[in-house]
Protein backbone atom coordinates (compact mmCIF):
# COMPACT_ATOMS: atom_id res chain seq x y z
CA UNK A 1 0.00 0.00 0.00
CA UNK A 2 1.19 3.53 -0.74
CA UNK A 3 0.14 6.50 1.74
CA UNK A 4 -0.16 9.35 1.00
CA UNK A 5 -13.49 27.52 -3.69
CA UNK A 6 -15.80 27.06 -6.53
CA UNK A 7 -14.92 30.57 -6.49
CA UNK A 8 -11.50 30.11 -7.71
CA UNK A 9 -12.92 27.90 -10.47
CA UNK A 10 -15.14 29.97 -11.93
CA UNK A 11 -12.47 33.06 -12.06
CA UNK A 12 -9.69 30.38 -13.41
CA UNK A 13 -12.41 29.61 -16.25
CA UNK A 14 -12.72 33.38 -17.30
CA UNK A 15 -8.83 33.71 -17.04
CA UNK A 16 -9.04 30.88 -20.03
CA UNK A 17 -11.47 31.79 -22.29
CA UNK A 18 -9.97 35.25 -22.20
CA UNK A 19 -6.41 33.74 -22.52
CA UNK A 20 -7.51 31.33 -25.12
CA UNK A 21 -6.59 33.34 -28.72
CA UNK A 22 -2.91 32.62 -27.42
CA UNK A 23 -3.20 29.10 -28.90
CA UNK A 24 -3.61 30.93 -32.48
CA UNK A 25 -0.42 33.48 -32.20
CA UNK A 26 2.80 32.89 -34.09
CA UNK A 27 5.45 31.21 -31.81
CA UNK A 28 7.20 34.41 -30.08
CA UNK A 29 11.02 35.33 -31.69
CA UNK A 30 13.68 33.79 -29.65
CA UNK A 31 17.73 34.51 -28.78
CA UNK A 32 20.30 33.60 -31.22
CA UNK A 33 21.73 30.87 -28.89
CA UNK A 34 19.41 28.71 -26.51
CA UNK A 35 21.63 25.77 -24.65
CA UNK A 36 20.81 23.13 -22.55
CA UNK A 37 22.90 21.08 -20.43
CA UNK A 38 22.33 18.04 -18.07
CA UNK A 39 23.48 15.57 -15.82
CA UNK A 40 22.49 12.21 -13.80
CA UNK A 41 23.93 12.76 -10.33
CA UNK A 42 24.05 9.86 -8.59
CA UNK A 43 22.10 9.80 -4.80
CA UNK A 44 22.83 6.53 -3.50
CA UNK A 45 23.05 6.02 0.14
CA UNK A 46 27.10 6.47 0.92
CA UNK A 47 26.09 4.12 3.91
CA UNK A 48 23.69 1.46 5.67
CA UNK A 49 21.05 0.51 6.80
CA UNK A 50 18.40 3.00 5.59
CA UNK A 51 14.76 3.43 6.02
CA UNK A 52 12.28 2.88 3.40
CA UNK A 53 9.12 3.97 2.77
CA UNK A 54 6.83 3.37 0.78
CA UNK A 55 4.49 1.15 3.45
CA UNK A 56 2.30 0.88 6.52
CA UNK A 57 5.85 -0.34 8.20
CA UNK A 58 9.10 0.60 8.06
CA UNK A 59 11.89 -1.32 6.03
CA UNK A 60 15.70 -1.18 6.31
CA UNK A 61 17.72 -1.58 3.41
CA UNK A 62 21.62 -2.82 3.68
CA UNK A 63 22.59 -2.57 -0.04
CA UNK A 64 21.38 -1.19 -3.33
CA UNK A 65 20.09 -3.21 -5.64
CA UNK A 66 20.43 -0.33 -8.33
CA UNK A 67 21.78 2.91 -8.64
CA UNK A 68 19.59 6.40 -7.51
CA UNK A 69 19.70 9.24 -9.44
CA UNK A 70 18.83 12.94 -9.28
CA UNK A 71 18.53 13.43 -12.98
CA UNK A 72 19.27 17.07 -14.32
CA UNK A 73 17.90 19.29 -16.86
CA UNK A 74 18.94 23.05 -17.39
CA UNK A 75 18.36 26.13 -20.03
CA UNK A 76 19.37 29.22 -21.01
CA UNK A 77 18.07 31.34 -23.43
CA UNK A 78 19.97 34.22 -22.85
CA UNK A 79 17.75 35.65 -20.49
CA UNK A 80 16.21 33.22 -18.43
CA UNK A 81 17.23 30.06 -17.10
CA UNK A 82 15.90 27.27 -15.38
CA UNK A 83 16.47 23.87 -13.93
CA UNK A 84 14.48 20.73 -14.23
CA UNK A 85 15.30 17.66 -11.51
CA UNK A 86 13.64 14.26 -10.78
CA UNK A 87 15.16 12.35 -7.59
CA UNK A 88 14.45 8.93 -7.25
CA UNK A 89 12.43 9.46 -4.07
CA UNK A 90 9.35 8.45 -2.68
CA UNK A 91 8.55 12.25 -2.03
CA UNK A 92 10.56 14.98 -1.05
CA UNK A 93 9.81 17.45 2.05
CA UNK A 94 9.59 20.78 1.28
CA UNK A 95 11.81 22.06 3.93
CA UNK A 96 14.69 19.67 2.17
CA UNK A 97 13.83 20.97 -1.69
CA UNK A 98 13.78 24.71 -0.62
CA UNK A 99 17.17 24.30 1.06
CA UNK A 100 18.28 22.32 -2.14
CA UNK A 101 17.29 25.38 -4.53
CA UNK A 102 19.05 27.67 -1.90
CA UNK A 103 22.24 25.24 -2.65
CA UNK A 104 22.22 25.41 -6.25
CA UNK A 105 21.09 28.83 -6.81
CA UNK A 106 24.58 29.99 -5.09
CA UNK A 107 25.81 27.47 -7.44
CA UNK A 108 24.78 28.67 -10.91
CA UNK A 109 22.73 31.77 -10.38
CA UNK A 110 19.67 30.04 -11.18
CA UNK A 111 16.96 31.70 -9.23
CA UNK A 112 14.87 29.02 -6.85
CA UNK A 113 11.72 30.20 -7.72
CA UNK A 114 13.38 28.50 -11.62
CA UNK A 115 14.41 25.66 -10.29
CA UNK A 116 11.71 22.19 -10.49
CA UNK A 117 12.62 19.28 -7.91
CA UNK A 118 10.41 16.48 -7.86
CA UNK A 119 10.11 12.79 -6.70
CA UNK A 120 9.44 9.68 -8.90
CA UNK A 121 7.87 8.36 -5.99
CA UNK A 122 9.68 4.71 -6.24
CA UNK A 123 8.76 3.02 -3.32
CA UNK A 124 12.21 1.56 -2.85
CA UNK A 125 14.21 4.79 -2.04
CA UNK A 126 15.37 6.13 1.51
CA UNK A 127 12.97 7.84 4.08
CA UNK A 128 13.27 11.77 3.80
CA UNK A 129 10.02 12.70 5.15
CA UNK A 130 7.94 10.79 8.35
CA UNK A 131 5.09 8.39 6.50
CA UNK A 132 3.33 5.76 8.86
CA UNK A 133 6.21 4.16 10.64
CA UNK A 134 9.41 5.26 8.74
CA UNK A 135 11.39 8.60 9.81
CA UNK A 136 14.08 9.81 7.96
CA UNK A 137 17.67 9.50 8.28
CA UNK A 138 18.94 13.00 9.07
CA UNK A 139 22.70 12.17 7.39
CA UNK A 140 20.60 11.42 4.05
CA UNK A 141 18.43 14.36 4.20
CA UNK A 142 21.50 16.13 4.32
CA UNK A 143 23.73 14.30 1.66
CA UNK A 144 20.81 14.53 -0.90
CA UNK A 145 20.33 18.20 -0.53
CA UNK A 146 24.01 18.56 -1.36
CA UNK A 147 24.30 16.11 -4.58
CA UNK A 148 20.73 17.42 -6.09
CA UNK A 149 22.90 21.01 -5.83
CA UNK A 150 25.63 19.43 -7.14
CA UNK A 151 23.70 17.78 -9.99
CA UNK A 152 22.47 21.22 -11.19
CA UNK A 153 25.55 22.53 -10.58
CA UNK A 154 27.06 20.02 -13.22
CA UNK A 155 24.17 20.28 -15.50
CA UNK A 156 24.65 23.92 -15.72
CA UNK A 157 28.17 23.44 -16.46
CA UNK A 158 27.42 21.66 -19.68
CA UNK A 159 25.46 24.23 -20.54
CA UNK A 160 25.99 24.05 -24.99
CA UNK A 161 23.63 25.18 -27.88
CA UNK A 162 20.96 23.15 -28.74
CA UNK A 163 17.15 22.64 -30.10
CA UNK A 164 14.29 21.41 -28.34
CA UNK A 165 11.43 20.01 -29.30
CA UNK A 166 7.56 18.17 -27.70
CA UNK A 167 5.12 15.75 -28.34
CA UNK A 168 3.17 12.85 -27.01
CA UNK A 169 2.23 9.41 -27.63
CA UNK A 170 0.06 7.04 -26.19
CA UNK A 171 1.15 4.23 -24.08
CA UNK A 172 -2.42 2.55 -22.64
CA UNK A 173 -1.50 -0.75 -21.82
CA UNK A 174 0.27 0.22 -18.60
CA UNK A 175 -2.26 2.49 -16.87
CA UNK A 176 -5.30 1.12 -14.50
CA UNK A 177 -7.79 3.50 -12.21
CA UNK A 178 -7.23 1.38 -8.74
CA UNK A 179 -10.16 3.04 -7.11
CA UNK A 180 -12.90 0.45 -7.78
CA UNK A 181 -16.57 1.41 -6.87
CA UNK A 182 -18.30 -1.55 -4.86
CA UNK A 183 -21.57 -2.77 -5.77
CA UNK A 184 -24.53 -1.86 -3.29
CA UNK A 185 -23.99 -4.25 0.05
CA UNK A 186 -20.39 -5.29 -0.11
CA UNK A 187 -18.74 -3.70 3.03
CA UNK A 188 -16.00 -0.98 3.00
CA UNK A 189 -14.49 -0.63 6.64
CA UNK A 190 -11.91 2.48 6.98
CA UNK A 191 -9.07 2.80 9.57
CA UNK A 192 -11.65 5.34 11.81
CA UNK A 193 -14.10 1.89 12.61
CA UNK A 194 -16.78 3.47 9.83
CA UNK A 195 -18.65 1.59 6.81
CA UNK A 196 -19.33 4.77 4.69
CA UNK A 197 -16.88 4.38 1.86
CA UNK A 198 -17.74 3.81 -1.33
CA UNK A 199 -14.59 2.90 -3.32
CA UNK A 200 -11.79 0.58 -2.32
CA UNK A 201 -8.11 1.07 -3.67
CA UNK A 202 -6.44 -2.35 -5.44
CA UNK A 203 -9.62 -4.67 -4.25
CA UNK A 204 -8.15 -7.95 -5.34
CA UNK A 205 -8.03 -9.54 -8.82
CA UNK A 206 -11.58 -10.57 -10.39
CA UNK A 207 -13.21 -9.13 -7.16
CA UNK A 208 -17.06 -10.25 -7.31
CA UNK A 209 -17.90 -7.28 -5.49
CA UNK A 210 -16.03 -4.95 -8.26
CA UNK A 211 -18.67 -2.15 -9.99
CA UNK A 212 -16.75 0.22 -12.13
CA UNK A 213 -13.59 2.08 -11.92
CA UNK A 214 -13.96 5.35 -10.01
CA UNK A 215 -12.07 7.66 -12.18
CA UNK A 216 -10.35 8.10 -15.91
CA UNK A 217 -6.54 7.40 -16.44
CA UNK A 218 -4.13 9.36 -18.52
CA UNK A 219 -2.16 7.14 -21.34
CA UNK A 220 0.24 10.05 -22.41
CA UNK A 221 3.45 10.09 -22.28
CA UNK A 222 4.34 13.68 -23.17
CA UNK A 223 8.00 14.36 -23.39
CA UNK A 224 10.71 17.82 -23.83
CA UNK A 225 13.43 16.29 -25.97
CA UNK A 226 16.62 18.10 -26.57
CA UNK A 227 19.44 17.73 -29.09
CA UNK A 228 22.38 19.66 -29.66
CA UNK A 229 23.04 22.10 -32.50
CA UNK A 230 24.40 18.83 -34.51
CA UNK A 231 21.33 17.05 -34.03
CA UNK A 232 22.66 14.47 -31.32
CA UNK A 233 20.18 13.49 -28.10
CA UNK A 234 21.23 15.54 -25.51
CA UNK A 235 18.33 14.67 -23.20
CA UNK A 236 14.95 13.64 -22.46
CA UNK A 237 12.48 14.56 -19.97
CA UNK A 238 9.42 12.64 -19.63
CA UNK A 239 5.81 12.25 -17.93
CA UNK A 240 3.36 9.31 -17.15
CA UNK A 241 0.95 9.45 -15.14
CA UNK A 242 1.57 6.19 -13.71
CA UNK A 243 2.35 5.55 -9.89
CA UNK A 244 4.84 3.28 -9.63
CA UNK A 245 5.61 -0.47 -9.78
CA UNK A 246 6.86 -2.26 -6.97
CA UNK A 247 8.40 -5.23 -8.00
CA UNK A 248 12.24 -4.34 -7.19
CA UNK A 249 14.24 -5.05 -4.25
CA UNK A 250 15.26 -1.74 -1.85
CA UNK A 251 16.91 0.31 -2.84
CA UNK A 252 15.72 0.68 -6.70
CA UNK A 253 14.70 3.43 -9.04
CA UNK A 254 11.93 1.02 -9.72
CA UNK A 255 11.02 1.61 -13.45
CA UNK A 256 11.78 5.14 -13.76
CA UNK A 257 15.74 4.21 -13.66
CA UNK A 258 14.56 1.67 -16.12
CA UNK A 259 13.14 3.84 -18.28
CA UNK A 260 16.56 6.59 -18.07
CA UNK A 261 18.84 3.67 -19.25
CA UNK A 262 16.44 2.16 -22.19
CA UNK A 263 15.62 5.53 -23.93
CA UNK A 264 18.86 6.47 -24.53
CA UNK A 265 19.49 3.56 -26.87
CA UNK A 266 16.47 3.96 -28.34
CA UNK A 267 17.19 7.33 -29.39
CA UNK A 268 20.77 6.66 -30.91
CA UNK A 269 22.69 8.75 -28.26
CA UNK A 270 25.95 8.59 -27.29
CA UNK A 271 28.00 8.72 -23.99
CA UNK A 272 26.12 11.89 -21.69
CA UNK A 273 22.84 11.08 -22.76
CA UNK A 274 20.24 11.77 -19.83
CA UNK A 275 16.90 9.84 -19.96
CA UNK A 276 14.48 11.58 -17.18
CA UNK A 277 10.71 10.28 -16.36
CA UNK A 278 8.74 12.55 -13.99
CA UNK A 279 5.72 10.84 -12.29
CA UNK A 280 2.23 12.66 -13.97
CA UNK A 281 -0.98 13.03 -11.85
CA UNK A 282 -1.32 8.96 -11.07
CA UNK A 283 -2.12 9.69 -7.41
CA UNK A 284 -5.45 6.93 -8.59
CA UNK A 285 -3.30 4.78 -10.96
CA UNK A 286 -1.27 1.36 -11.23
CA UNK A 287 -0.85 -0.96 -13.77
CA UNK A 288 -3.05 -3.48 -12.28
CA UNK A 289 -5.53 -4.69 -13.97
CA UNK A 290 -7.73 -6.03 -11.67
CA UNK A 291 -10.81 -6.58 -13.77
CA UNK A 292 -8.61 -9.60 -15.01
CA UNK A 293 -6.88 -12.68 -13.75
CA UNK A 294 -3.80 -12.53 -11.29
CA UNK A 295 -0.39 -12.61 -13.38
CA UNK A 296 1.77 -15.81 -13.25
CA UNK A 297 4.79 -16.17 -11.74
CA UNK A 298 6.96 -13.05 -12.61
CA UNK A 299 10.73 -12.48 -11.71
CA UNK A 300 11.67 -9.86 -9.37
CA UNK A 301 11.70 -6.47 -12.06
CA UNK A 302 10.08 -8.13 -14.71
CA UNK A 303 7.41 -6.12 -14.94
CA UNK A 304 9.10 -2.77 -14.40
CA UNK A 305 11.06 -3.87 -17.06
CA UNK A 306 7.63 -4.40 -19.00
CA UNK A 307 6.21 -0.92 -18.16
CA UNK A 308 9.68 1.09 -18.28
CA UNK A 309 9.91 -0.53 -22.42
CA UNK A 310 6.57 0.08 -23.19
CA UNK A 311 7.04 3.61 -22.00
CA UNK A 312 10.35 4.60 -23.67
CA UNK A 313 8.50 3.03 -26.62
CA UNK A 314 5.94 6.12 -26.71
CA UNK A 315 8.60 8.57 -25.75
CA UNK A 316 10.86 7.64 -28.69
CA UNK A 317 7.70 7.89 -30.65
CA UNK A 318 7.29 11.52 -29.08
CA UNK A 319 10.62 12.28 -29.77
CA UNK A 320 9.73 12.63 -33.27
CA UNK A 321 8.97 15.57 -33.87
CA UNK A 322 10.23 19.10 -34.72
CA UNK A 323 13.22 20.71 -32.99
CA UNK A 324 14.10 24.50 -32.44
CA UNK A 325 16.23 26.93 -31.10
CA UNK A 326 14.43 30.00 -31.46
CA UNK A 327 12.47 29.70 -28.15
CA UNK A 328 12.12 31.18 -24.44
CA UNK A 329 11.53 30.68 -20.88
CA UNK A 330 9.25 31.43 -18.29
CA UNK A 331 8.32 31.02 -15.56
CA UNK A 332 6.06 31.83 -12.50
CA UNK A 333 5.22 30.64 -9.24
CA UNK A 334 2.94 30.84 -5.96
CA UNK A 335 2.94 30.51 -2.50
CA UNK A 336 -1.22 29.44 -1.27
CA UNK A 337 -2.24 28.81 1.81
CA UNK A 338 -4.63 25.61 2.56
CA UNK A 339 -6.36 24.03 5.69
CA UNK A 340 -5.68 21.19 7.24
CA UNK A 341 -8.37 18.18 7.95
CA UNK A 342 -8.25 17.52 11.77
CA UNK A 343 -9.57 14.91 14.00
CA UNK A 344 -12.60 15.72 15.96
CA UNK A 345 -12.47 15.21 19.90
CA UNK A 346 -14.19 11.57 19.73
CA UNK A 347 -11.87 10.29 16.91
CA UNK A 348 -8.70 11.89 18.59
CA UNK A 349 -9.79 9.75 22.37
CA UNK A 350 -10.38 6.85 20.09
CA UNK A 351 -6.39 7.41 18.54
CA UNK A 352 -5.14 7.46 22.01
CA UNK A 353 -6.44 4.53 23.43
CA UNK A 354 -5.48 2.51 20.25
CA UNK A 355 -2.46 4.24 20.34
CA UNK A 356 -1.75 3.25 24.12
CA UNK A 357 -2.92 -0.23 23.53
CA UNK A 358 -0.23 -0.91 21.20
CA UNK A 359 2.59 0.76 23.02
CA UNK A 360 6.15 -0.52 22.90
CA UNK A 361 5.65 -2.71 19.73
CA UNK A 362 5.76 -2.02 16.16
CA UNK A 363 2.17 -1.25 15.17
CA UNK A 364 -0.38 -3.88 12.96
CA UNK A 365 -3.12 -3.28 10.66
CA UNK A 366 -4.24 -0.26 9.52
CA UNK A 367 -6.47 0.63 12.81
CA UNK A 368 -3.39 0.88 14.85
CA UNK A 369 -1.09 2.75 11.89
CA UNK A 370 -3.83 5.13 11.17
CA UNK A 371 -4.44 5.80 15.07
CA UNK A 372 -1.14 7.03 15.13
CA UNK A 373 -1.44 8.97 11.99
CA UNK A 374 -4.36 10.74 13.79
CA UNK A 375 -2.47 11.72 17.18
CA UNK A 376 0.55 13.03 15.10
CA UNK A 377 -1.70 15.54 13.26
CA UNK A 378 -3.17 17.07 15.85
CA UNK A 379 0.56 18.89 16.01
CA UNK A 380 -0.19 20.17 12.95
CA UNK A 381 -1.17 23.72 11.99
CA UNK A 382 -4.55 24.37 10.86
CA UNK A 383 -3.30 25.84 7.60
CA UNK A 384 0.13 24.81 5.47
CA UNK A 385 1.28 26.64 2.80
CA UNK A 386 2.73 25.04 -0.70
CA UNK A 387 3.92 26.65 -3.83
CA UNK A 388 2.65 25.99 -7.34
CA UNK A 389 4.22 26.68 -10.23
CA UNK A 390 4.48 26.67 -13.95
CA UNK A 391 7.18 26.96 -16.58
CA UNK A 392 6.76 27.54 -20.21
CA UNK A 393 9.83 26.19 -22.51
CA UNK A 394 8.99 27.59 -25.92
CA UNK A 395 4.93 26.24 -26.44
CA UNK A 396 5.17 23.78 -23.91
CA UNK A 397 3.80 24.27 -20.22
CA UNK A 398 4.90 22.33 -17.05
CA UNK A 399 3.06 22.47 -14.02
CA UNK A 400 4.25 21.52 -10.83
CA UNK A 401 2.51 20.60 -7.76
CA UNK A 402 3.27 19.38 -4.43
CA UNK A 403 1.01 16.24 -4.29
CA UNK A 404 0.27 12.24 -5.26
CA UNK A 405 -2.73 14.24 -7.84
CA UNK A 406 -5.61 12.51 -8.88
CA UNK A 407 -5.57 12.14 -13.19
CA UNK A 408 -8.82 13.81 -13.62
CA UNK A 409 -6.60 16.75 -12.43
CA UNK A 410 -4.33 16.50 -15.25
CA UNK A 411 -6.80 15.95 -17.62
CA UNK A 412 -8.37 19.12 -16.93
CA UNK A 413 -5.39 20.91 -16.83
CA UNK A 414 -3.90 19.50 -19.83
CA UNK A 415 -7.71 20.25 -21.51
CA UNK A 416 -7.79 24.30 -20.49
CA UNK A 417 -4.23 25.67 -20.33
CA UNK A 418 -3.69 28.27 -22.31
CA UNK A 419 -0.52 26.99 -23.89
CA UNK A 420 -0.40 24.26 -27.19
CA UNK A 421 1.05 21.31 -25.18
CA UNK A 422 1.13 21.12 -21.24
CA UNK A 423 1.97 18.30 -18.53
CA UNK A 424 1.96 18.45 -14.88
CA UNK A 425 4.76 17.22 -12.98
CA UNK A 426 3.78 15.49 -9.33
CA UNK A 427 5.67 15.41 -5.98
CA UNK A 428 7.03 18.51 -7.18
CA UNK A 429 8.46 21.14 -4.91
CA UNK A 430 7.39 19.00 -1.53
CA UNK A 431 5.05 16.77 -0.45
CA UNK A 432 1.17 17.39 0.83
CA UNK A 433 -0.23 14.24 0.39
CA UNK A 434 -2.36 13.08 -1.63
CA UNK A 435 -4.67 15.52 -3.82
CA UNK A 436 -8.33 14.50 -4.59
CA UNK A 437 -11.03 16.24 -6.26
CA UNK A 438 -14.14 16.69 -3.87
CA UNK A 439 -16.36 13.90 -5.58
CA UNK A 440 -13.34 11.92 -5.09
CA UNK A 441 -13.12 12.57 -1.44
CA UNK A 442 -16.85 12.20 -1.39
CA UNK A 443 -16.15 8.48 -2.55
CA UNK A 444 -14.27 7.95 0.49
CA UNK A 445 -11.74 5.19 -0.01
CA UNK A 446 -7.10 4.72 0.72
CA UNK A 447 -6.29 7.73 -0.96
CA UNK A 448 -8.73 10.24 1.04
CA UNK A 449 -8.18 8.60 4.79
CA UNK A 450 -6.90 11.24 6.93
CA UNK A 451 -3.15 11.33 7.83
CA UNK A 452 -0.08 12.86 6.90
CA UNK A 453 -0.24 11.07 3.42
CA UNK A 454 -3.76 12.74 2.81
CA UNK A 455 -4.56 15.97 5.09
CA UNK A 456 -5.84 18.82 2.63
CA UNK A 457 -9.14 20.44 2.61
CA UNK A 458 -11.27 18.51 0.45
CA UNK A 459 -11.91 21.42 -1.74
CA UNK A 460 -7.65 22.12 -2.38
CA UNK A 461 -7.58 20.52 -5.53
CA UNK A 462 -9.85 23.15 -6.64
CA UNK A 463 -7.80 26.01 -5.39
CA UNK A 464 -4.97 24.20 -6.45
CA UNK A 465 -6.06 24.17 -10.38
CA UNK A 466 -7.28 27.53 -10.31
CA UNK A 467 -3.44 28.50 -9.17
CA UNK A 468 -2.17 26.37 -11.76
CA UNK A 469 -4.37 28.46 -14.76
CA UNK A 470 -3.26 31.73 -13.38
CA UNK A 471 0.15 30.97 -13.62
CA UNK A 472 -0.03 29.28 -17.12
CA UNK A 473 -1.49 32.39 -18.05
CA UNK A 474 1.07 34.44 -16.81
CA UNK A 475 3.72 32.57 -18.30
CA UNK A 476 1.83 32.52 -21.37
CA UNK A 477 1.54 36.20 -21.93
CA UNK A 478 5.71 36.59 -20.71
Amino acid sequence: MTRRCFVFAGVALVAIAALAPLQADAPKPGPATFRAGAFAQDVTPPAFPVSVNGGMADRKATSAHDPLHARCLVFDDGTTKVALVVVDSCMIPRELIDATKAKAEKKTGIPAANILVSATHTHTAPTLGGVFQSDPNDEYVKFLADKIAEGIEKAHGKLAPAMVGWGAAAERTQVFNRRWRMKPGVENKDPFGTTTDKVRMNPGYQNPGLLEQAGPVDPEVSVLAVRGVDGKPVALFANYSLHYVGDMPALSADYFGLFGDLIGPKLNAGPGFVGILSNGTSGDVNNIDFAGPPPGKRDVGEQSRVVAAAVAGAAKKAADTAYRGDITLAVAEKEIELGVRKPTAEEIRRAEALSEAAKGRELRGVEEVYARETVLLTKYPDTVKLKIQAIRVGELGIVAIPCEVFTEIGLEIKKKSPLKRTFTVSLANGYNGYLPTPAQHALGGYETWRARSSYLEVKASETITATAFDLLAVVARK
